[in-house]
């Protein structure tokens, strides 16, 4: 059996495909090694993993995650081989090489990340070749939920958006000014808050100026990271929930901006099963 794993620091999804492609499904928290000790991880493996799958039977293991930088793969492989013993293969990896690897196959092409955060790469079909670092939502995330929340407040308080769609902001969220300031410069997980606007951009997408705020979000995302590969001639792929719920906007900005439009997935998972196929 082969077992994949698509993580982030929220939730962790895993497929544990058998020999005739059958797959079943596991969901535990999210695992981020940048942010979790050895122990925290090797405790979540064992509570809520372990018990829904025979680890016996599991003989390749392939994990995606955010937070897995270079450093810190030996330990996170070293805690998967010992949860697998079994598994003659076990690779961990950083989300975007799974990104890549389920937009794009075997084949090269421009891979993004687009949701909370953002990030891209040029992958040749085997590795990234190139990578614009994307900085965080402060400095850079250019088309990630985070900056179009950025955006949206920005354009609402200073009296960028018609009137009505201010005041039925206010109504729904019931927010000050006073408390969005404390929401993103003094609460944790700023980027989380502001990526949680997104459902409300959404659905005002057909004002003129919202419309333009998610478009200009992505061109902005295109000039400054993707265009850096000299690629035009590849597609662009994207993967996460705002490449998903803005999947028109986003072909707009990419062929706007000269480029070719490729695959669009919510979820990297379903291409990586294709893939470990």
């Amino acid at each position: 059996m082969k077992l994949i794993a698509d993580s982030g620091s929220t939730k962790t999804d895993w497929a544990l495909v058998a020999a005739r492609d059958d797959v079943a499904f596991v969901h535990t928290q999210g695992i981020n090694p940048f942010h979790q000790s050895e122990a925290t991880i090797a405790d979540v493996l064992k509570a809520e993993l372990l018990p829904n799958l025979d680890a016996s039977k599991v003989t390749e293991v392939y994990f995606y995650g955010s937070g897995l930088r270079p450093e810190l793969q030996p330990s996170m492989q070293h805690l998967l081989t010992d949860a697998f013993p079994n598994a003659s293969t076990v690779e961990a990896e950083g989300d975007l090489l799974g990104a890549a690897r389920a937009l794009c196959g075997q084949e090269e092409g421009i891979a993004c990340i687009l949701g909370t955060g953002a990030n891209s790469c040029f992958f040749d079909g085997q590795k990234i070749v190139k990578n614009t670092p994307p900085l965080g939502y402060i400095l850079g995330d250019e088309g990630s939920g985070a900056v179009l929340g950025i955006r949206f407040l920005n354009a609402l308080f200073k009296n960028r958006l018609p009137a009505e769609l201010c005041e039925m902001f206010f109504a729904e969220y019931q927010l000050t000014m006073a408390e969005v300031i404390d929401r993103v410069y003094r609460q944790p997980m700023a980027n989380r808050f502001l990526a949680s606007l997104s459902p409300f951009i959404r659905q005002h997408i057909d004002n003129p100026a919202v419309r333009e705020l998610v478009v200009d979000n992505f061109r902005q995302f295109l000039r400054r990271n993707v265009c850096q590969y000299g690629r035009p001639d590849l597609p662009v792929s994207a993967v996460g929930s705002i490449a998903f719920h803005y999947g028109g906007l986003l072909r707009e900005a990419v062929e706007s901006e000269g480029f070719r439009m490729g695959t669009v997935l919510k979820s990297p998972l379903e291409g990586l099963l294709r893939f470990h196929r």
